[in-house]
């Protein structure tokens, strides 16, 4: 049986689908599994060895729908269910199960601070669009695949005292709402006491440079000629001393592509992060995560899945949730999401007795 499955975008979500790939090869009786997104996500397709083969939106819908009839798909798992998906639903006339977005329920939540939203994750909703075929949920959790050759090997790339354990900080977020403020992060790392590396993309570089300096003895004299503050709104420039002596940071971000920076997530002690992608991706690793929320809530389903962690937020703000997405800056201009956050830590023991 050849089943085409269908999600878009992005890191997080796509991670989030690996439970219904594995169900759907594993359960179905010779499923063949097919799998389409953007091509800027090839990467988690094809290290995935549950699926037989990507298919990339590299050009026109008209286009891939071509290319995916073709293939003559027996059913079609939609676990987008945009206008984009339902649209090729409907060029290529196949049996197929959508996800159900509920995007009445977090309009409500949304608007009116009223919760309608189930109490179910949302990789658990992903699996009932699957139903229909039969399968179940196995109760192993997420998968991340990382290729032999991205594998990273911590006795050659981090410093001395990052071999010994580390916390790996995911410091990016698409949206700066998602994201807290350098001060914060400065401050959060300050209470972690042991040595940290900010994970993220090159727009986080100039940001971990800024908490890299925070933490070094003769930061003034350290600025390189081409060190920026980021331009932000949510940058402030009293930065508090760092906490700990025993702070040591390594400013990873832009230095190694995702799958490097998943095998940094694996062999982490444990993991902070927001509301972003590599957040799922310690899931999938089975991680303990300090999870960072701002204008998002858990409550929308996409907390970490199947490992321990800690929600670190504000309860009870009047303006939370503004999104389910995230904004360029906070509405309200106050940003109290992020800048009130507690971090009441209760840190498990390093291994190297940090």
């Amino acid at each position: 049986m050849k089943i085409l499955v269908l999600r878009f975008s992005s890191i997080g979500d796509i991670v989030l689908t690996t439970p219904v790939v594995r169900a759907i090869r594993q359960q179905v009786p010779g499923a063949e599994v097919h799998f389409c997104t953007k091509p800027a996500y090839r990467g988690l397709v094809e290290s995935n060895p549950y699926i037989k083969k990507g298919h990339y939106l590299t050009g026109s819908l008209r286009e891939l729908a071509a290319e995916l009839r073709a293939e003559r798909f027996d059913y079609i798992v939609d676990l987008h269910n945009n206008l984009r998906t339902r649209l090729l639903k409907l060029q290529l006339n196949v049996p197929s199960s959508s996800f159900d977005k509920l995007n009445f329920q977090k309009w409500l939540l949304v608007r009116f601070k009223i919760n309608r939203l189930p109490h179910v994750h949302i990789v658990d909703r992903y699996l009932a669009a699957a139903a229909p075929l039969g399968v179940r949920n196995d109760g192993k959790g997420l998968d991340y695949f990382i290729p032999e050759k991205d594998e990273v090997d911590l006795a050659t790339t981090l410093p001395a005292h990052f071999q010994r354990g580390y916390v790996a900080f995911a410091i990016g977020a698409q949206h700066a709402t998602k994201r807290l403020p350098v001060e914060r992060i400065i401050e959060l790392c300050g209470q972690l006491g042991r040595p940290v590396v900010l994970l993220g993309g090159p727009e986080d570089e100039s940001t971990g440079h800024v908490v890299e300096l925070a933490f070094e003895k003769e930061a003034a004299t350290a600025v390189p000629p081409t060190a920026q503050i980021p331009d932000s709104p949510y940058y402030f420039p009293k930065t508090p001393r760092p906490q700990d002596p025993k702070t040591l940071i390594y400013n990873a971000c832009g230095k190694f592509n995702l799958h490097q920076s998943a095998s940094l997530v694996r062999q982490a002690q444990l993991v902070v992060s927001h509301d972003t992608g590599l957040m799922h991706i310690a899931a999938a690793f089975k991680k303990e995560i300090f999870s960072v929320w701002g204008n998002t809530v858990p409550a929308f389903g996409m907390y970490p899945y199947r490992t321990e962690f800690r929600v670190l937020e504000v309860e009870g703000l009047a303006c939370r949730p503004c999104s389910k997405i995230g904004f360029g800056q906070c509405p309200q201009g106050h940003f109290k999401c992020m800048r009130d956050i507690r971090f009441d830590l209760d840190l498990p023991p390093a291994r190297d007795g940090r």
